[in-house]
Protein backbone atom coordinates (compact mmCIF):
# COMPACT_ATOMS: atom_id res chain seq x y z
CA UNK A 1 0.00 0.00 0.00
CA UNK A 2 1.44 3.47 -1.02
CA UNK A 3 1.54 6.10 1.55
CA UNK A 4 0.71 8.76 -0.88
CA UNK A 5 -2.55 6.93 -1.47
CA UNK A 6 -3.55 7.01 2.29
CA UNK A 7 -2.81 10.69 2.13
CA UNK A 8 -5.49 10.93 -0.34
CA UNK A 9 -7.64 9.25 1.62
CA UNK A 10 -7.35 11.03 4.70
CA UNK A 11 -7.66 14.48 3.06
CA UNK A 12 -10.76 13.29 1.38
CA UNK A 13 -12.39 11.74 4.48
CA UNK A 14 -11.52 15.21 5.85
CA UNK A 15 -12.75 17.43 3.30
CA UNK A 16 -15.58 15.49 2.44
CA UNK A 17 -15.63 16.36 -1.49
CA UNK A 18 -13.04 15.32 -4.17
CA UNK A 19 -12.63 18.73 -5.35
CA UNK A 20 -11.97 20.16 -1.58
CA UNK A 21 -9.87 17.31 -1.01
CA UNK A 22 -7.96 18.04 -4.59
CA UNK A 23 -7.21 21.41 -3.62
CA UNK A 24 -6.32 21.05 -0.29
CA UNK A 25 -2.95 18.50 -1.20
CA UNK A 26 -2.29 20.38 -4.89
CA UNK A 27 -3.85 17.64 -6.96
CA UNK A 28 -6.47 17.43 -9.63
CA UNK A 29 -9.85 16.12 -8.97
CA UNK A 30 -9.89 13.30 -11.80
CA UNK A 31 -6.36 12.43 -10.46
CA UNK A 32 -8.00 11.99 -6.77
CA UNK A 33 -11.09 10.00 -8.17
CA UNK A 34 -8.55 7.52 -9.91
CA UNK A 35 -6.40 7.31 -6.52
CA UNK A 36 -9.51 6.52 -4.67
CA UNK A 37 -10.81 3.82 -7.09
CA UNK A 38 -7.36 2.00 -7.07
CA UNK A 39 -7.19 2.07 -3.02
CA UNK A 40 -10.78 0.92 -2.72
CA UNK A 41 -9.53 -1.90 -5.27
CA UNK A 42 -6.52 -2.96 -3.56
CA UNK A 43 -8.54 -3.25 -0.18
CA UNK A 44 -11.60 -5.05 -1.43
CA UNK A 45 -13.62 -2.39 0.70
CA UNK A 46 -16.01 0.94 -0.61
CA UNK A 47 -14.43 3.68 1.51
CA UNK A 48 -17.11 6.15 0.83
CA UNK A 49 -20.71 6.50 0.32
CA UNK A 50 -21.33 8.93 -2.13
CA UNK A 51 -24.31 11.61 -0.94
CA UNK A 52 -25.90 14.40 -2.59
CA UNK A 53 -23.91 16.60 0.14
CA UNK A 54 -20.79 14.64 -0.91
CA UNK A 55 -18.51 11.87 0.22
CA UNK A 56 -19.28 10.09 3.36
CA UNK A 57 -17.16 7.31 4.88
CA UNK A 58 -18.69 3.71 5.21
CA UNK A 59 -18.31 1.84 8.51
CA UNK A 60 -15.33 0.06 6.64
CA UNK A 61 -13.69 3.74 5.86
CA UNK A 62 -13.83 5.02 9.16
CA UNK A 63 -12.03 1.31 9.97
CA UNK A 64 -9.35 2.87 7.23
CA UNK A 65 -9.54 6.32 8.49
CA UNK A 66 -8.33 5.40 12.28
CA UNK A 67 -4.95 3.21 10.94
CA UNK A 68 -4.48 5.77 8.47
CA UNK A 69 -4.10 8.31 10.88
CA UNK A 70 -2.10 6.72 12.98
CA UNK A 71 0.34 6.24 10.25
CA UNK A 72 0.19 9.43 9.38
CA UNK A 73 1.06 10.42 13.26
CA UNK A 74 3.80 8.35 13.04
CA UNK A 75 5.19 9.45 9.24
CA UNK A 76 4.76 13.10 10.78
CA UNK A 77 6.95 12.59 13.44
CA UNK A 78 9.36 11.41 11.50
CA UNK A 79 9.00 14.26 9.15
CA UNK A 80 9.37 16.60 12.21
CA UNK A 81 12.63 14.70 13.41
CA UNK A 82 14.30 14.92 10.50
CA UNK A 83 13.53 18.91 10.15
CA UNK A 84 13.96 19.96 13.27
CA UNK A 85 18.01 18.62 13.23
CA UNK A 86 18.26 20.66 10.49
CA UNK A 87 20.91 23.71 10.58
CA UNK A 88 20.97 25.59 7.46
CA UNK A 89 18.83 28.74 7.39
CA UNK A 90 17.33 27.66 4.04
CA UNK A 91 13.63 26.30 2.99
CA UNK A 92 10.33 27.05 4.30
CA UNK A 93 8.52 28.39 7.40
CA UNK A 94 4.85 28.05 7.33
CA UNK A 95 2.82 30.81 9.93
CA UNK A 96 -0.14 31.57 11.16
CA UNK A 97 -2.22 34.36 12.42
CA UNK A 98 -5.18 36.63 12.26
CA UNK A 99 -5.88 38.55 9.26
CA UNK A 100 -4.94 41.76 11.25
CA UNK A 101 -1.99 40.59 13.08
CA UNK A 102 -0.44 39.63 10.12
CA UNK A 103 -0.63 42.32 8.23
CA UNK A 104 0.31 44.98 10.85
CA UNK A 105 2.09 43.54 13.40
CA UNK A 106 3.86 40.43 10.96
CA UNK A 107 4.81 41.66 7.89
CA UNK A 108 7.53 44.00 9.22
CA UNK A 109 8.70 41.13 11.19
CA UNK A 110 8.85 39.37 8.13
CA UNK A 111 10.65 41.48 5.87
CA UNK A 112 13.02 42.19 8.50
CA UNK A 113 13.91 38.05 8.59
CA UNK A 114 14.07 38.14 4.89
CA UNK A 115 17.02 40.73 4.62
CA UNK A 116 18.82 38.46 7.29
CA UNK A 117 18.30 35.20 5.78
CA UNK A 118 17.03 35.49 2.27
CA UNK A 119 17.23 31.61 1.67
CA UNK A 120 14.30 31.39 3.77
CA UNK A 121 10.62 31.74 2.62
CA UNK A 122 8.18 32.37 4.98
CA UNK A 123 4.38 31.70 3.94
CA UNK A 124 1.38 33.51 5.97
CA UNK A 125 -1.40 32.24 6.30
CA UNK A 126 -4.23 34.65 7.69
CA UNK A 127 -7.93 33.15 8.89
CA UNK A 128 -9.80 32.03 11.32
CA UNK A 129 -8.73 28.27 10.65
CA UNK A 130 -6.76 27.09 13.70
CA UNK A 131 -4.12 25.38 11.70
CA UNK A 132 -2.47 22.06 13.29
CA UNK A 133 0.76 22.12 14.29
CA UNK A 134 1.34 18.25 14.63
CA UNK A 135 0.19 18.18 11.22
CA UNK A 136 2.53 20.22 10.09
CA UNK A 137 0.20 22.49 8.21
CA UNK A 138 1.55 25.32 10.33
CA UNK A 139 5.04 25.78 11.83
CA UNK A 140 5.01 28.80 13.98
CA UNK A 141 1.24 29.64 15.02
CA UNK A 142 0.24 33.19 16.63
CA UNK A 143 -3.26 33.07 18.63
CA UNK A 144 -5.18 34.60 21.21
CA UNK A 145 -5.77 31.61 23.09
CA UNK A 146 -2.80 29.81 25.50
CA UNK A 147 -1.82 26.57 23.73
CA UNK A 148 -3.04 23.19 25.87
CA UNK A 149 -1.36 20.71 23.39
CA UNK A 150 1.16 18.46 25.62
CA UNK A 151 3.14 18.87 22.61
CA UNK A 152 3.55 22.28 21.38
CA UNK A 153 6.34 24.98 23.27
CA UNK A 154 4.96 27.82 23.62
CA UNK A 155 4.66 31.66 25.34
CA UNK A 156 3.00 34.76 25.91
CA UNK A 157 4.63 36.96 23.42
CA UNK A 158 2.82 39.87 23.87
CA UNK A 159 -0.45 42.14 25.28
CA UNK A 160 -2.35 44.08 22.95
CA UNK A 161 -4.48 47.01 23.99
CA UNK A 162 -7.88 47.84 22.62
CA UNK A 163 -9.95 51.10 21.95
CA UNK A 164 -13.27 52.43 20.80
CA UNK A 165 -12.95 54.36 17.56
CA UNK A 166 -14.86 56.54 15.23
CA UNK A 167 -14.61 57.98 12.05
CA UNK A 168 -11.56 61.28 12.29
CA UNK A 169 -14.13 64.33 13.96
CA UNK A 170 -15.72 61.66 15.86
CA UNK A 171 -17.11 62.70 19.52
CA UNK A 172 -17.36 60.43 22.27
CA UNK A 173 -20.56 58.34 22.20
CA UNK A 174 -22.88 59.00 25.27
CA UNK A 175 -23.76 55.33 26.97
CA UNK A 176 -27.33 55.86 26.30
CA UNK A 177 -27.17 57.62 23.73
CA UNK A 178 -28.76 55.53 19.91
CA UNK A 179 -25.61 55.46 17.84
CA UNK A 180 -24.64 52.88 15.43
CA UNK A 181 -21.20 50.47 15.58
CA UNK A 182 -19.25 48.01 14.02
CA UNK A 183 -18.95 44.95 15.88
CA UNK A 184 -18.02 40.89 15.89
CA UNK A 185 -20.29 38.35 13.93
CA UNK A 186 -22.39 36.12 16.07
CA UNK A 187 -19.99 33.30 16.43
CA UNK A 188 -17.73 35.29 17.88
CA UNK A 189 -20.31 37.84 19.58
CA UNK A 190 -18.50 36.23 23.22
CA UNK A 191 -14.67 37.98 22.40
CA UNK A 192 -14.34 40.09 25.59
CA UNK A 193 -14.48 43.54 23.55
CA UNK A 194 -17.80 42.82 21.28
CA UNK A 195 -19.13 42.33 25.34
CA UNK A 196 -17.71 44.86 26.42
CA UNK A 197 -18.85 47.49 23.38
CA UNK A 198 -22.10 46.23 23.82
CA UNK A 199 -22.01 46.98 27.98
CA UNK A 200 -20.44 50.31 27.24
CA UNK A 201 -23.46 51.55 24.49
CA UNK A 202 -26.48 49.18 25.32
CA UNK A 203 -29.00 51.39 23.04
CA UNK A 204 -26.31 51.12 19.98
CA UNK A 205 -28.17 49.58 16.61
CA UNK A 206 -25.40 47.15 15.32
CA UNK A 207 -24.57 48.85 11.73
CA UNK A 208 -22.93 45.54 10.16
CA UNK A 209 -20.73 42.79 11.64
CA UNK A 210 -17.67 41.05 10.70
CA UNK A 211 -15.14 38.55 12.06
CA UNK A 212 -12.22 40.65 10.05
CA UNK A 213 -11.04 43.47 12.22
CA UNK A 214 -9.82 45.27 8.88
CA UNK A 215 -12.81 45.30 7.64
CA UNK A 216 -14.52 46.65 11.04
CA UNK A 217 -11.76 49.95 10.60
CA UNK A 218 -12.77 50.37 6.96
CA UNK A 219 -15.99 50.34 7.99
CA UNK A 220 -15.49 52.77 10.54
CA UNK A 221 -13.67 54.74 8.93
CA UNK A 222 -16.29 54.93 6.58
CA UNK A 223 -18.86 56.48 8.95
CA UNK A 224 -20.88 53.27 9.06
CA UNK A 225 -20.54 53.08 13.14
CA UNK A 226 -18.12 52.96 16.20
CA UNK A 227 -15.92 50.26 16.19
CA UNK A 228 -13.42 48.36 18.72
CA UNK A 229 -10.45 47.81 17.32
CA UNK A 230 -6.76 46.61 18.54
CA UNK A 231 -4.63 49.73 18.88
CA UNK A 232 -1.58 48.81 16.31
CA UNK A 233 -4.03 48.57 14.07
CA UNK A 234 -6.76 51.73 14.56
CA UNK A 235 -4.11 53.80 15.47
CA UNK A 236 -2.08 53.40 12.05
CA UNK A 237 -4.97 54.74 10.49
CA UNK A 238 -5.31 58.49 10.01
CA UNK A 239 -8.74 58.30 9.05
CA UNK A 240 -9.55 56.73 12.49
CA UNK A 241 -9.85 58.68 16.19
CA UNK A 242 -9.16 56.68 19.60
CA UNK A 243 -12.24 58.02 21.92
CA UNK A 244 -12.52 58.08 25.55
CA UNK A 245 -15.96 56.85 27.02
CA UNK A 246 -14.92 56.80 30.55
CA UNK A 247 -13.65 53.29 30.52
CA UNK A 248 -11.24 51.17 27.94
CA UNK A 249 -12.02 47.98 26.28
CA UNK A 250 -10.37 44.90 27.51
CA UNK A 251 -6.62 43.91 25.35
CA UNK A 252 -5.76 40.26 24.75
CA UNK A 253 -2.94 38.35 25.32
CA UNK A 254 -1.04 36.59 22.16
CA UNK A 255 0.69 33.34 22.43
CA UNK A 256 2.86 31.81 20.20
CA UNK A 257 3.23 28.32 19.91
CA UNK A 258 5.31 25.60 17.98
CA UNK A 259 5.71 21.96 17.80
CA UNK A 260 8.76 20.76 20.37
CA UNK A 261 9.85 18.42 17.61
CA UNK A 262 11.34 21.90 15.40
CA UNK A 263 12.63 23.32 18.53
CA UNK A 264 15.92 22.18 17.03
CA UNK A 265 15.21 23.61 13.65
CA UNK A 266 17.49 26.68 12.94
CA UNK A 267 15.81 28.85 10.24
CA UNK A 268 12.60 28.30 12.73
CA UNK A 269 14.19 29.54 16.24
CA UNK A 270 15.74 32.39 13.89
CA UNK A 271 12.53 33.72 13.37
CA UNK A 272 11.47 33.17 16.62
CA UNK A 273 14.48 35.40 17.44
CA UNK A 274 13.36 38.20 15.77
CA UNK A 275 9.87 37.96 16.30
CA UNK A 276 10.65 38.18 20.26
CA UNK A 277 13.29 40.81 19.55
CA UNK A 278 10.32 43.04 17.53
CA UNK A 279 7.18 42.36 19.17
CA UNK A 280 7.87 40.71 23.01
CA UNK A 281 6.76 43.22 25.76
Amino acid sequence: MDWSDLRIFLAIAREGTLGAAARKIGQTQPTMGRRLRALEISLGQTLFQRTADGLVLTDEGAAVLRHAERIEDEALALERHVSGAETQLDGLLRLSSSDWFGTVMLSPVIAAFGKRHPKVTVELLTDARLYSLPRREADLVFRIKPFSEPEVISRKLLHIPYALYGKKGSKPPRAGGAVRVVTMNAEFADMPDAVWLKRALPNAAIASRSNNRQVQAELCASGDGFAVLPRPLGDRDRRLVALDVGTAPPGRDTYVGYHRDLRRLARLRALLDIVIERLAG
